[in-house]
């Protein structure tokens, strides 16, 4: 195998990743409503995408190794894609925490200015309280290390919101934020 080739199908892996990279991306985009960032988004992973299928077609033939450059390119291009989705700005998520010391993770979550909306439940050993916080993406690790550091032992989930009504209560103003 020549460095010419092996130059081709690094590039091709770089590429793959890319636009596969963003197809996660554009997707979250369009799950999110952002339309100008999901034409973006798909313009760009369509662009990288047309240059390493037209590699891999021309050199296929004489060289098997593009079509597995193209591949592992692709399957490490989810990786990065999903990783990268974690860390995009744009989105809402609600927290649902569930906890049997409810009102001390209720105190700790509203006394950092979030909006707490509390629930009493059963759960499999008794009583459990629900705690329910809407906030950007960016800020969901944020609320569960403040869960997490006022009952370690609690449970939660983190789900995606498409979309929410308008009645949301803002940041309380008096509180500084981290």
């Amino acid at each position: 195998m020549t460095w010419s080739i092996v130059l081709g199908c690094t590039l091709i892996v770089i590429a793959r990743i890319g636009d596969v990279s963003l197809g996660t991306m554009r997707t979250v985009a369009v799950v999110s409503g952002h339309r100008g960032l999901a034409w973006l988004f798909g313009l760009l992973e369509m662009a990288i995408w047309v240059y390493a299928v037209s590699a891999v077609i021309a050199n296929i033939r004489s060289e098997p190794a593009y079509g597995v450059a193209f591949a592992v390119g692709a399957a490490t291009g989810s990786y990065v894609g999903v990783t990268l989705q974690r860390w995009l700005p744009f989105g809402e998520q609600v927290v649902r925490v569930f906890s049997r010391q409810g009102q001390a993770v209720f105190d700790a979550l509203r006394s950092r200015g979030l909006g707490v909306t509390t629930f009493s439940g059963e759960g499999r050993d008794g009583p459990v309280s629900m705690l329910f916080v809407q906030v950007r993406r960016n800020r969901t690790q944020h609320v569960v290390d403040v869960a997490r550091a006022a009952d370690p032992a609690c449970f939660y989930t983190v789900d995606d919101i498409r979309l929410a009504s308008a009645g949301r209560t803002p940041l309380l103003p008096s509180v500084v934020q981290p």
